[in-house]
């Protein structure tokens, strides 16, 4: 066990470690850190202990719960030097080496035995590249000590009160017998306090498993390789938007549908001015397609809407894993990590998904623009999203592009998130999403349309 000034000492020690972290939102801020909450978790042998620290940090506008689990051994862990997070003295047990707890094995193990799987850890590793959570590779091994199927364990960094959409609706999809979404397994759920909520405490969830698949690649990787080599897209973009459209039906069955109220119709156009304004503010330029953007979310309110249901919400080519005898799997259904919960877990327009998977196309064209200056994939990117249109309406029974208004609007106001987002991350990047602002402002769809 650990005693309280060893905790009392990481919480001066964290906020230095935390900011170099990828998945830590507050870009540019020292966190100011107080622990809210936690639980532990045990280690068999009983040689490390695994605690998991839940933590306010309030240096921004709004206080952010931080999820960090951490493991306390008493010898360094063998080529993990890369999350050691800290060296802390602990009275007679003499030096303690904390790491972050994804990367250690024990702690991959207890999450496992968490969740009540019957399977044993052979072996676990972090994937890389992640931003908002962490996912771990858990190689099993059965009872009888052979190999079973990988899993995947989402540990979700920023918590929120109410249940993570990643978990709800893909486990929805599950039960619901797709085989386009990966097999749920299991999920922790944690509580800590909040003033806001009726009882004063906050629940959401803590991590999640589902099958995991390995050598497999996404549809970006397919599309960029494809683009590489002028390759016709369009037989995959087809499937892909017919495996959409047979999700979204799943989804609209198993979750239910509502009909668009005045209220999710002024929520809409209230949550686009506000990504238009944040453009804006990001890129001064844009300023110069006010008007334009104001009329189109004007035709939104006035726009006949279908009927709203759940959605995977930051739909795109690396959302999609190409499955062989499968075919194609979505992931993530999170949602856009930076619209609040409570948009990502309302009933949506499946247009959304659409419209992103649309954008994902130019955004596979414009990378490999990026690298080849002054050449072209621009007709690469228009095949691909019109097969992907066709596949979408034979299967749904309903074109998008019978939605004009609404689809374009969406696309736009998906335009306007990516600017923001490359002009903090990725500045280089921005001709991207301004190119495509511009294009759709102008009117040049007529070739995608009816």
């Amino acid at each position: 066990m650990l005693d309280q000034e060893v905790l009392q000492g990481l919480e001066e020690l964290l906020p230095s470690w935390m900011v170099q972290q990828r998945w830590y939102a507050g870009k540019g801020r020292v966190p100011a850190l107080r622990r809210i909450g936690g639980l532990q978790l045990q280690d068999p042998a009983g040689e490390v202990d695994i605690d998991v620290h839940l933590m306010l940090d309030a240096s921004g506008q709004s206080p952010t719960i931080y999820q960090v689990p951490l493991t306390f051994r008493g010898d360094r862990l063998a080529g993990a030097d890369h999350a050691l997070v800290a060296t802390v003295e602990q009275g007679s047990s003499g030096t303690r080496y904390v790491y972050d707890g994804p990367h250690d094995p024990v702690f991959a193990a207890a999450v496992l035995r968490r969740m009540g799987h019957p399977g044993q850890l052979l072996s676990s590793h972090v994937l890389k590249g992640e931003q908002s959570n962490t996912s771990i590779i858990l190689d099993l091994v059965d009872a009888r000590g052979a190999p079973s199927n990988p899993l995947i364990c989402k540990l979700f960094r920023v918590l929120h009160h109410g249940d993570n959409p990643d978990v709800v609706v893909q486990s929805a999809l599950s039960a619901a017998g797709s085989p386009h979404v990966p097999r749920s397994v299991g999920y922790i759920v944690g509580e800590w306090p909040d003033t806001g909520a009726p009882d004063g405490m906050a629940r959401g969830h803590l991590a999640c498993a589902q099958e995991f698949f390995p050598g497999v690649e996404d549809a970006w990787r397919v599309a960029l390789a494809a683009v590489a080599v002028d390759g016709d897209f369009s037989a995959q973009a087809r499937s892909l938007g017919q495996t959409t459209a047979e999700v979204h039906a799943t989804l609209a069955h198993a979750m239910t549908t509502v009909t668009a109220s005045d209220e999710d119709v002024a929520a809409l156009t209230r949550s686009m001015r506000a990504r238009h304004a944040s453009a804006v503010s990001e890129v001064p330029a844009l300023a110069a397609y006010d008007s334009m953007v104001h009329a189109s979310i004007e035709q939104v309110s006035s726009a006949t809407w279908p009927a709203l249901q759940r959605i995977h919400g930051d739909y795109h080519l690396g959302q999609v894993l190409e499955v062989p005898h499968r075919g194609w799997v979505l992931v993530d259904f999170e949602g856009e990590p930076l619209r609040p919960l409570t948009e990502r877990t309302r009933p949506d327009l499946a247009l959304r998904d659409v419209a992103g998977m649309l954008r994902s196309f130019d955004y596979a064209a414009g990378s490999w623009e990026q690298t080849h200056p002054g050449r072209s994939a621009r007709e690469w990117a228009d095949r691909a999203r019109i097969a992907f249109l066709e596949g979408y309406a034979k299967e749904s029974g309903r074109d998008p592009r019978e939605d004009a208004v609404l689809l374009d609007a969406l696309e736009l106001d998906k335009a306007l998130y990516e600017v923001v987002y490359e002009a903090r991350n990725r500045p280089a990047w921005l001709t991207i999403p301004t190119t495509a602002i511009e294009r759709l402002l102008a009117g040049r769809r007529s070739d995608l349309r009816l």
